[in-house]
């Protein structure tokens, strides 16, 4: 019991972090200190309360906990400004590294680390790709991001991380239906898909599934 509420306020000061850090960002992008403490706050303690219940085994904890510590104050900065800024997006890979590396050690072992290494390198290169050929569909700062969120649904295994490439563009087009359904233009320039990524790999790393949780779809 102790763990989780320490692993909760653990949460809470990284999600209040990183959005100080927003707000000192070069290029402001403010976003609520209160609300990014207590939401990844709360998604630490979901992620707690499942490897205490056994829904996910301890060595693959670091990579869930990874996915959501920058979760909620990116997604907040794009849905407010249709900016992901690099004070987050750039030490987000060493985060997923770390992550994933501890995984690997504690887990399955070397195989884990190289397939979240491939799929980091393809989700860069693929989203590098369509940013090459529609700047206007995607931005550099989703770019930046999709590396690191690549690494961690890929150590799922492969079939995890194409869930959540797939999930994140229904949930971007999701958005844009959704803003042109009510007939809003705060992204008039096009709908950030910052919050689409973020979300889906959240949700794959968390629930990953048995056959690649345990590295067997890796």
């Amino acid at each position: 019991m102790y763990e989780g509420l320490l692993l909760i306020c653990l949460g809470a000061a990284i999600g209040w972090a990183a959005s100080r850090s927003l707000a000192r960002a070069r290029r402001t992008a403010a976003v609520p200190a209160g609300w990014c403490a207590t939401a990844t706050g709360a998604l630490w303690g979901v992620v707690w309360g499942l490897g205490e219940t056994g829904a996910l085994p301890s060595w693959w904890l670091p990579v869930p906990l990874a996915a959501t510590a920058f979760a909620v104050p990116l997604a907040s900065a794009d849905l407010l400004y249709r900016r992901l800024p690099d004070v987050l997006t750039l030490p987000a890979y060493g985060l997923a590294g770390a992550a994933v590396g501890t995984a690997a050690i504690s887990g399955p072992g070397p195989p884990l680390a190289v397939t979240a290494l491939a799929g980091g390198g393809v989700t860069l290169a693929a989203h590098l790709l369509v940013h090459g050929i529609a700047p206007d569909s995607l931005g550099a700062g989703d770019v930046k991001l999709s590396g690191s969120l690549g690494m961690l649904a890929a150590a799922a295994g492969w079939p995890t991380l194409v869930f959540s490439l797939v999930s994140a563009s229904l949930l971007t087009a999701g958005l844009a239906g959704a803003a042109a359904l009510v007939g809003s233009r705060r992204w008039s320039g096009g709908v950030p898909h910052g919050p689409g990524l973020l979300a889906a790999t959240c949700l794959g790393v968390v629930f990953p599934g048995e056959a690649s949780v345990v590295g067997m779809g890796s």
